[in-house]
């Protein structure tokens, strides 16, 4: 991504490379993505030994009616394979947090399910974590810039995951 530009091929786009400025920025947002989830995973592992996306799981069972989701519709939310998220969740089952079942609507799926055990590990785990997504991004940013990024952040998904790519 250099700030020069290439001749393109006869039936190749001319490249259109990064600014100074937009390369600033867009290694920022590079950095970003690395270290954010390397420290809430640390943050998680170590006051609550949980994942990132154990912990990501949990809470999305937690919020859904019955505290039960299918597996599908669980790897799609929390953006992970079928296979990953089966691994992970049978991590779970062993640690009593979580229970898989078939879907009593259609035998086809597989629901997992947040226990008893689950719901009090999220209750104990979730004050840090919060105070510390609060410490390192929510209280970084003034009301308006923390909406805007979220919207900046939403814009971008969208990109990602039209067809159109």
């Amino acid at each position: 991504m250099a700030a020069t530009e290439q001749s393109p091929g006869a039936d190749e786009p001319e490249a259109r490379w990064l600014s100074s400025g937009e390369l600033d920025s867009w290694l920022s947002v590079v950095r970003l993505m690395t270290r954010l989830p390397w420290a809430i995973e640390g943050q998680l592992q170590r006051d609550s030994d949980l994942s990132m996306v154990e912990y990501m799981t949990m809470a999305m069972l937690g919020e859904a009616p019955d505290w039960t989701m299918r597996m599908s519709t669980l790897a799609e939310e929390a953006s992970v394979s079928l296979s990953r998220l089966s691994h992970m969740v049978k991590r779970l089952e062993a640690r009593g947090y979580v229970r898989r079942e078939p879907d009593p609507a259609d035998g086809r799926f597989t629901n997992a399910i947040l226990l008893p055990a689950g719901r009090q590990k999220m209750e104990e785990s979730a004050p840090a974590h919060v105070a510390f997504v609060r410490h390192a991004v929510i209280d970084n940013l003034s009301p308006e810039r923390l909406r805007r990024l979220g919207q900046d952040a939403e814009r971008i998904l969208q990109r990602i995951d039209s067809p159109a790519r």
